[in-house]
């Protein structure tokens, strides 16, 4: 195992238990103390900035391949193909997956949409973000105990 399996092991396992309290046990004092901070996000962006500087030459062609519009499909897709680059995206993907899931799960806690709009949103945010981002769009709603109601005086 070297430096990038790790990362990749390290970046999923890192989200795991934030996604896990989110699903799980929305309502949990801990679950919510946990998603309070930047600590759901920050170790895939660590992680990502450790492989980053492991290999930093990927950058430089990216950045080479850049000023020719024609070639940066063929610079993201060097950097894909090695190691490095696949541990990188993979660690950028992961934190930018808990940052929207977490976004989700705190509007439908917020919203008091249903148990099972939410848990759906906070399960595919993580698993597969534009199916959680869908469902959470499409059905998320304001739930009935947060409508207010106004009392007539006579």
């Amino acid at each position: 195992m070297d430096l990038y399996d790790l990362s990749f092991f390290l970046s999923t396992m890192w989200v795991g238990p934030f996604w896990f309290g989110m699903l799980f046990f929305p309502e949990h004092e801990l679950t919510k103390k946990a998603m309070e901070g930047p600590w759901f996000f920050l170790g895939p962006i660590v992680i990502w900035w450790v492989v980053t500087f492991a290999n930093p030459q990927g950058l430089f062609d990216l950045a080479k391949d850049s000023a020719d519009p024609t070639r940066i499909l063929d610079g993201l897709a060097a950097i894909m193909g090695s190691k490095a680059g696949a541990a990188a995206a993979w660690a950028h993907m992961v934190a930018g997956d808990i940052f929207v899931t977490r976004w989700m799960w705190k509007r439908c806690k917020e919203m008091n949409t249903s148990r099972s709009v939410s848990a759906a949103s906070v399960f595919f945010g993580v698993m597969m973000m534009p199916v959680g981002v869908a469902i959470y769009l499409t059905f998320a709603r304001e739930g009935k105990s947060t409508v207010k109601t106004t009392t007539q005086s006579t």
